[in-house]
Formats: C-alpha cells, structure tokens, sequence
C-alpha cells in the first residue's frame, strides 16, 4: 500500500525526542493528507514560487518551517477576503498540495535539526560546543573575514554587521532564527562571545546593547543574516534526513530565497 501523506507525518514526528510538543504550529495549514506522497519538498518558507517550483516537480508535500499564511499560527480568518491569500491558497487547492509545518519538533532533535543545517554548512561542527547550543569555538579569525565566510559558505548576498572590522573573534554564538533579544543577550554576556550571529533582531533590543557594551569598553560584535537564510540550511539538513528514512519517496530541498532587493 502507498505511503501516505499523514503517514509520513507520523513517522517523523515519531522521531521527535520527549515525544509531541503542545500546544504546537506542526499542523497541516491546507490539503488533504490521506493521499499518496508522490513527491516532497522542504523548505523555510512555502512561498508561492516554491510552490510552483513543487507543482513543476509534480510533489504534492510541502514541509516548510515558518508560517505560509504571514503570521505564527497561520490563523486566515482576517484573511478571509483578501485576494493575495486567497489566490495562494486557491494555487495549493488546484494542485492537491498538502503544506504541513514542521517548526517546533524540527527544533527538538537531537540535534536540532536547524542548528545541525547552518553548522553543516558553515564546516563548523567541530568547533560546536556539545554542551551549550549554539556556541562555537573557531580559529581566532578577523571579523571582516568572518563576514566574508558566513556570505561565502551560507550563500548570503547581504548582511549587517557591528564591530571593529579588524577585531579577533574566536567564542562565536549562533542565534538564528528569531531567538529574540533577552536570549539573544544572554548568549552574549553568559558565554562572553566575540561575536554573536542571528537570524533577525528587535533593533532597540540586541542592537542596542551590543552598540552600548562597546561605547562602555566591551568589545563585541554582531552579525544579522535575515531570518530565513538562517534557517534555510537547516530545511536543507532535513531532506537528506528525510532521504535516509523514506528512500523510495522524491524528496527534494527548494530554498525560498532572499525577499528584498539593496540599492
């Protein structure tokens, strides 16, 4: 009998140490999956051009780790007149695409699924520290060519940095995602980093404090990837996971991308 869409579901989240999280967004948002899974596709955002990109690759799964519908829970009821949703979900409906969520059980692996994406990338996992998440101890590197390396090795066309460009980094915390400010400063201050790098910030949050701790004497600098780069290569880590447990099912990973132009 063919593996179906629900099945599979099952199966991964079967995986998830501790057992299922709630409350939790891992749901399915739109489809219906009790049919057949002929092909899957992983991604951070379910966009609408990686919807099409899945439609031409005839999937019919898309696991995408952050909201399809512009907020956390994915809620559409102030959404129900509006033609940018409706048109998006209509493209999912034609299609028989099913979207399911896979953020917070994503997050439970050991390791974090994510967090083993961007290590991976980056050829950092030894210098991961196998007890604090998110610290890496690297070769004392000059900021400036740690920038470069972060662009190069994860693909990054733009990024924000603060901090002497000339300044040695070796204690470096990984904070992607949307970590949020008071973690994000806890990071700094606890494992006394050189250097934090996340996904996205509040600017009058970690900013601001890394802005006064040099102004005060405390030399540290960040750098802002974007939310979604940060990630991405985590959904990138989750199809070969994928491959390894259903290797009769096309699985195929398709990044959603950049969303902004800089001039």
């Amino acid at each position: 009998m063919a593996l179906t869409i629900q099945e599979m579901i099952d199966r991964i989240l079967a995986e998830t140490p501790g057992g299922l999280r709630q409350p939790t967004v891992d749901t399915v948002k739109v489809g219906d999956p009790s049919q057949p899974v002929r092909g899957v596709v992983t991604t951070c955002m379910a966009t609408v051009a990686v919807i099409r990109e899945a439609i031409s690759r005839n999937a019919n799964f898309i696991i995408t780790h952050e909201p399809t519908f512009y907020n956390h829970l994915d809620e559409t009821d102030w959404l129900a007149e509006d033609p940018i949703y409706r048109a998006k979900r209509a493209l999912l409906e034609e299609h028989h695409l099913v979207v399911w969520r896979y953020h917070d059980h994503i997050h439970s692996l050991r390791p974090d699924g994510i967090l083993a994406g961007v290590l991976r990338q980056l050829g950092w996992g030894p210098y991961a520290d196998p007890e604090i998440r998110g610290l890496c101890v690297v070769p004392p590197t000059s900021l400036w060519n740690l920038v470069a390396m972060l662009r190069e090795r994860l693909g990054v066309a733009h990024v924000k940095v603060f901090g002497d460009p000339e300044m040695i980094c070796q204690r470096i915390g990984l904070a992607v995602g949307a970590a949020g400010g008071r973690m994000q400063i806890a990071l700094l201050r606890e494992q006394k980093l050189d250097l934090l790098v996340c996904g996205e910030i509040n600017e009058w949050e970690t900013a601001e404090y890394v802005r006064d701790a040099d102004l005060l004497g405390h030399r540290q600098a960040l750098v802002i990837l974007g939310h979604v780069l940060s990630e991405e290569p985590g959904m990138a880590w989750l199809a070969g996971w994928l491959r390894e447990r259903f290797p009769n099912v096309p699985i195929v990973h398709i990044p959603a991308g950049e969303v902004f132009e800089y001039v």
